[in-house]
């Protein structure tokens, strides 16, 4: 261990002298040398992102810029970081997020659920893949749950659409949700029956809102929705109160996510070239949902409203190791 006397002064282990200043390292901290032995020394400090050189501010305000729709690039260009350096800290915090969502968000009372699922993909769309293309290549939905009333996201899953990953994602549900009674409100997407039966059939009431849309206008058909004309609610398990099968405030999440996540953006070429990172990107963004952003109609953040937090998080917080 470097012994420090204050701020200024750092004692040579090995000659016990005072070491002299001796510039500055790449990530921030002064360093130090001994004027006998010549070793060097640097100040102490707690490596908060592993191995990682960048400094803790600097992954801060580098964090903050992707999570307010800035992408890789641009945020090197502000902060002067490296892309490659970029890219490593966001899969580091993203895997810190993903854990820190599974440690807190287990077993909660819910009362009302709302699920959707939010398109993407990974280096090009599903209809350009080739055979030597693998998994992780096309199209790459996120499944969302978010509780109505606190705003909390309980659970998610980057996969493609298929009954598989659609199981898995009702299974992340199931483990963040209590044994408690409540009401589940899906989109017409027919594997979540199978899945909310085998999975959620002891505690949900469960419907699903099919909408029914008209013809694309000319001019539409390529980058824009179809109109939606009517909305069908269909009631499939328990005795789902009418008033509350509603998919709106999953579907405004899903506004919030294309608006800070820059590579979720529509007709731009910041999307995602690897899986891992856009995994991480989502897990960045919703553990930051969650802890750290003020939503404007609470006031707090979700997880203040749900009692699993006392305070609002900052990102420091959020990448911050919670053994």
């Amino acid at each position: 261990m470097n012994n420090t006397q204050d701020a200024l002064t750092m004692i040579c282990e090995a000659c016990n002298l005072t070491c002299q200043r001796f510039g500055t390292h790449r990530n921030g901290l002064r360093r130090f040398r001994c004027p006998n032995c010549k070793k060097t020394y640097t100040e102490a400090h707690a490596r908060v992102l592993d191995s990682m050189y960048i400094s803790q501010d600097k992954a801060v305000l580098a964090l903050q810029l992707l999570l307010e729709g800035n992408s890789i690039r641009s945020t090197e260009r502000i902060t002067g970081t490296d892309r490659n350096t970029l890219i490593r800290l966001l899969v580091l915090a993203g895997d810190r997020c993903e854990t820190l969502m599974v440690s807190k968000i287990q077993n909660l009372t819910v009362h009302d659920v709302e699920v959707d699922e939010i398109w993407g993909f990974v280096q090009k769309k599903e209809g350009h893949k080739s055979a030597a293309d693998g998994e992780e290549v096309g199209d790459a939905y996120c499944f969302v749950g978010i509780e109505r009333s606190t705003k909390l996201v309980l659970a998610y899953h980057l996969g493609k659409r298929t009954a598989k990953a659609t199981d898995t994602f009702i299974g992340k549900l199931a483990y963040a949700t209590a044994w408690s009674r409540y009401q589940l409100t899906s989109d017409g997407f027919k594997p979540y029956i199978g899945a909310v039966k085998m999975l959620l059939r002891d505690r949900v009431d469960f419907a699903q809102l099919i909408k029914v849309y008209g013809t694309p206008r000319d001019g539409e058909q390529r980058y824009s929705p179809a109109e939606v004309v009517d909305s069908v609610p269909v009631e499939i398990m328990g005795r789902p109160v009418r008033d509350r099968i509603c998919t709106s405030y999953v579907e405004r999440q899903n506004l919030s996510i294309r608006m800070g996540m820059r590579r979720m953006t529509r007709l731009t070429n910041g999307f995602s070239k690897k899986w891992e990172n856009l995994q991480a990107a989502y897990s960045l963004w919703f553990a930051y949902y969650n802890f750290c952003r003020v939503h404007s109609t609470l006031r707090v953040t979700p997880a203040m409203e749900s009692g699993i937090t006392d305070h609002i998080w900052t990102i420091g917080e959020l990448i911050a190791r919670h053994e």
